[in-house]
C-alpha cells in the first residue's frame, strides 16, 4: 500500500475545522482520504465541506444525514427531511448532489484487513451484506439483538461491544466526547458540531490528529 489512508469523522458542515484538520495532515500525493459520512447539516457549511472534499478527491461514504436529502430530492417527501436541514438543501449545487450520490456504504482496504463505514454493522451477518439502514444508522443493540439508535435504547451497548472481527472497522455516526477504540473497531465521531473535536484516523501507522471545535454549531 502506497501513501496513507486517513479516515475523517462526521465533519457535519463545519468546513473551518476540516480545512485546519486538511492542512495539519499535510496531505502528500499518494495519500488516499476517506471521509466517514455525514458531511453535510447542523454546521454551518456544507457547501464548503463537500467543495473541499472533492478538492482532495475524497472518497466519501454515505451518512443517514446525506441519505435523508437524497431520500428527499428523489421523492419530495417530507418525512425524509427535517426543518434544520432544508437550509442544507436549499444550498446544494449541482455538483453537490453529483458527489453525494456518488458516496458508497463501505471501503474495504484488504490488506489491512480494515473496513470503513458510517454507522456499523449488525454483528453475526456478513458485513457485505448489510443495507443501507443498518450500516448508516446503527448506534446499539436492544434486548431482542435489533440494530438501534441509542435515544431508541436508552442504556443498550454499542454495536462495537459485541464486534469480534475480522474485519477491523473504523466507523463514525455514534457521536462521543473521545475516540472509542477497542480491539476490531475504532469510533472516530467525537463531536466537532456539538463543540468537540474533528478526528481524524491515519493507517497503517494508527495514529489520531484532531482540531477542537471552534464554537458549538448545534446541540
Amino acid at each position: 500500500m502506497n501513501g496513507r489512508l486517513i479516515a475523517i469523522g462526521d465533519i457535519h458542515g463545519c468546513h473551518a475545522e476540516f480545512a485546519e484538520l486538511l492542512e495539519r495532515l499535510e496531505l502528500a500525493q499518494d495519500d488516499r482520504l476517506i471521509l466517514l459520512g455525514d458531511l453535510v447539516n447542523r454546521g454551518p457549511d456544507s457547501a464548503k465541506v463537500i467543495e473541499l472534499a472533492r478538492e482532495h478527491r475524497a472518497l466519501s461514504l454515505l451518512g443517514n444525514h446525506e441519505l435523508r436529502l437524497l431520500k428527499y430530492r428523489r421523492t419530495g417527501d417530507r418525512k425524509y427531511i427535517k426543518e434544520s436541514e432544508l437550509a442544507t438543501y436549499a444550498q446544494l449545487r449541482d455538483e453537490d448532489w453529483k458527489y453525494l450520490e456518488g458516496m458508497t456504504l463501505t471501503f474495504e482496504e484488504p490488506e489491512l484487513n480494515t473496513v470503513f463505514v458510517h454507522g456499523g454493522f449488525l454483528p453475526g451477518i456478513p458485513w457485505q451484506k448489510q443495507p443501507a439502514e443498518i450500516v448508516t444508522r446503527i448506534q446499539v443493540i436492544d434486548r431482542e439483538g435489533r440494530p438501534c439508535k441509542r435515544s431508541d435504547a436508552p442504556g443498550a451497548p454499542s454495536w462495537a461491544d459485541f464486534w469480534s472481527g475480522p474485519p477491523f472497522v473504523v466507523y463514525g455516526h455514534t457521536s462521543r466526547p473521545e475516540i472509542y477504540k477497542l480491539k476490531w473497531s475504532v469510533g472516530i465521531d467525537t463531536s466537532c458540531c456539538m463543540g468537540g473535536s474533528l478526528t481524524a484516523y491515519i493507517l497503517p501507522e494508527k495514529r489520531f490528529v484532531q482540531v477542537r471545535a471552534r464554537q458549538r454549531y448545534w446541540s
